[in-house]
């Protein structure tokens, strides 16, 4: 029992995590990585603008859950184990002192990736992990009580394997697994940006941002506020991958054409707001509007609003009357944009879908379908929004894998 051969697939962030705590609980285990391609940990490289977004500083679980559009159930089991402070320490334990930022997410204090990726490869090399690259799982068949795995470097055994080849954007991807009798939520795009071609916003605002707007899709009650960004190709920032994290199957049933809807200046409602344009223009009435910002909105936003709601700058507040009051409110609280296609977001490709839930045992990570499948990271039908929530259900899951292997 000493010796038993355990197969990773993938060499990815969860891949690492579960077979570097796995030869540290089990010195004797003979650990391998299998990774299909020429690189290892590429997400983990690339991740947070090649920072690498560790995780997030959320404490309460009930609060971490509320941030993985799907998963959140399970993964409440999952983080009673290993939560966010377990990988805090277990970063700290090894070399790697996380810090957070003003907006809660979590990075090495060097600010570089590669801090992270150094840290996985040389406990890997330490603990005698083994890593072949370039060697892709052609299938995996039950033997004896184990495994053969048909491989591009030919036939390997195991007995037990750790599945964490992360997510793909396509069914036949996750061959091996329905081969083995798993089914496969179908994996769509999760966290994207909305694109606007036809919108002039995009050409006159391009680098604008609101700390805090609401945006909804038309229709629907999907709604989710924070900070928004103008982009080149439309909108960005926390409030929309958010949206389109939540929405991701709404999102792709509409072939990603949809209204949009944005507040501005949320969580002001159009009652409240034309009170206070009706302030400020009795305050303000000798003053010219495009001039002057209300709602601590930038100037070159404001004055787009006005332009839109036909307020004539020749004019002074005092001037203006209460139809183009209300058309101004109706752009601060709704403006609406046409949403036509997506746009990933950076290179975090992230998808929701991958191994049905219902097939796995989450106090352990293992399949109910097949006795000595294990399952951790994004090859599961969970996934986060933004802001290192991807990677810590990746450290979560794998060191959940690792303990109960």
């Amino acid at each position: 029992m000493n010796s038993k051969k355990i197969i990773v697939i993938g060499g990815g962030a969860a891949g690492f995590f579960s077979a570097i705590n796995l030869a540290v609980k089990k010195p004797g285990y003979k650990i391998s990585i299998l990774e299909k391609t020429n690189k290892l940990l590429s997400k983990v490289k690339i991740s947070g603008g090649g920072r690498c977004n560790v995780t997030h500083y959320c404490l309460d679980n009930s609060d971490l859950i509320k941030n993985y559009p799907r998963g959140s159930k399970e993964l409440r089991q999952v983080f009673s184990q290993f939560s966010v402070p377990d990988t805090v320490n277990w970063f700290k334990q090894h070399g790697v002192i996380l810090k957070t930022e003003a907006d809660n997410r979590m990075f090495p204090y060097s600010d570089n990736s590669q801090t992270i990726v150094d840290c996985f490869l040389n406990l890997a090399r330490e603990l005698g992990i083994h890593i072949e690259t370039g060697c892709e799982v052609l299938s995996i068949a039950r033997a004896n009580s184990g495994f053969s795995l048909n491989t591009t470097r030919g036939n390997k055994l195991a007995d037990v394997i750790v599945c964490s080849q992360g997510g793909h954007n396509k069914p036949a991807a996750y061959h091996l697994l329905t081969e083995l009798g798993h089914t496969i939520k179908t994996p769509l795009p999760s966290l994207f940006t909305i694109n606007l071609p036809n919108e002039t916003i995009k050409n006159e605002l391009q680098g604008i941002s609101v700390p805090n707007a609401q945006v909804k899709i038309e229709d629907t009650k999907l709604n989710y506020n924070g900070p928004v960004l103008v982009t080149h190709w439309g909108l960005s920032g926390p409030a929309v991958l958010k949206l389109s994290a939540f929405a991701a199957k709404e999102f792709f049933d509409a072939d990603y054409r949809a209204g949009i809807f944005v507040n501005w200046i949320y969580p002001l409602n159009q009652e409240e707001t034309l009170l206070r344009i009706k302030q400020l223009q009795k305050e303000k009435h000798k003053a010219l509007p495009h001039s002057n910002p209300a709602f601590e909105l930038p100037r070159r936003l404001w004055e787009y609003l006005c332009v839109q709601a036909g307020i004539d700058n020749a004019k002074v507040w005092a001037e203006i009357n209460n139809k183009q009051l209300n058309k101004l409110v109706n752009h601060l609280c709704s403006s609406q944009f046409k949403m036509e296609g997506k746009t990933t977001f950076k290179e975090e490709f992230v998808t929701c879908g991958g191994v049905n839930l219902k097939e796995v045992d989450f106090k352990t990570m293992q399949s109910k379908l097949v006795p000595g499948l294990f399952f951790c990271g994004e090859v599961l039908d969970i996934d986060g929004i933004t802001g290192g929530f991807n990677f810590q259900s990746a450290w979560s899951t794998a060191w959940v894998c690792s303990e109960s292997i």
